[in-house]
């Protein structure tokens, strides 16, 4: 070997061990940019089939309000979860807002179903209640396929060799959509009315 092939060698070897280490740094910086993406794309999809139930909420209570009158303390929680979900500006807001909702949905949706068999033959509410229970499926199925995508972001910033590089490119792990703790709970229905 010549005197200028060895001093290609040493200059060489090095810029080739560089370009793989930068090579690899974009590659896994893109695998990690694509994967939050798809969490953020996933949870705008829990969001917007949230907003479709919130947006139901209104007409079905409007539908039954009328021949409910002794309902009128969960037609205020129903108003005061709405309320909180409208003002929620981060996931962790929305999803307690959320369990609101659940609650006080399913306390109204209970007392029809048990005490108002004449309004869930009423055609207009049968409709709204079907299209409610459709969202709330909807909701559980969106929930799920968020929580796939988060489980698949935390599993790419935690093995090797993503994870030397993830926390020094801003990439940390991503909490799971989890039920509130009320969510636990049966919930009662107690049309008491005093009398």
């Amino acid at each position: 070997m010549n005197k200028n092939t060895k001093k290609l060698l040493w200059i060489g070897i090095p810029v080739i061990f560089i370009l793989i280490i930068v090579f690899s740094a974009i590659g896994t910086y893109n695998s990690l940019a694509k994967s939050k993406q798809n969490v953020d794309a996933q949870w705008s999809q829990v969001e917007n089939v949230m907003q479709r139930r919130y947006d139901l909420i209104p007409n079905l209570v409007n539908s039954v309000k009328g021949s409910m009158k002794q309902e009128q303390k969960v037609f205020g929680q129903i108003a005061e979860a709405r309320k909180s979900y409208g003002n929620a500006n981060s996931a962790s807001d929305k999803m307690k807002a959320n369990a609101k909702i659940n609650s006080s949905v399913g306390t109204l949706i209970n007392a029809i179903s048990e005490n108002y068999p004449e309004l869930k033959s009423n055609e207009n509410v049968s409709s709204l209640m079907i299209q409610l229970e459709g969202s709330e499926n909807r909701i559980s199925v969106e929930r799920r396929r968020y929580n796939d995508q988060v489980k698949k972001y935390n599993n790419s910033i935690v093995t090797f060799p993503k994870n030397l590089m993830a926390g020094a490119l801003g990439y940390h792990r991503i909490s799971y959509f989890q039920a509130d703790g009320e969510a636990k709970k049966t919930p009662t229905v107690d049309l008491d009315t005093g009398k």
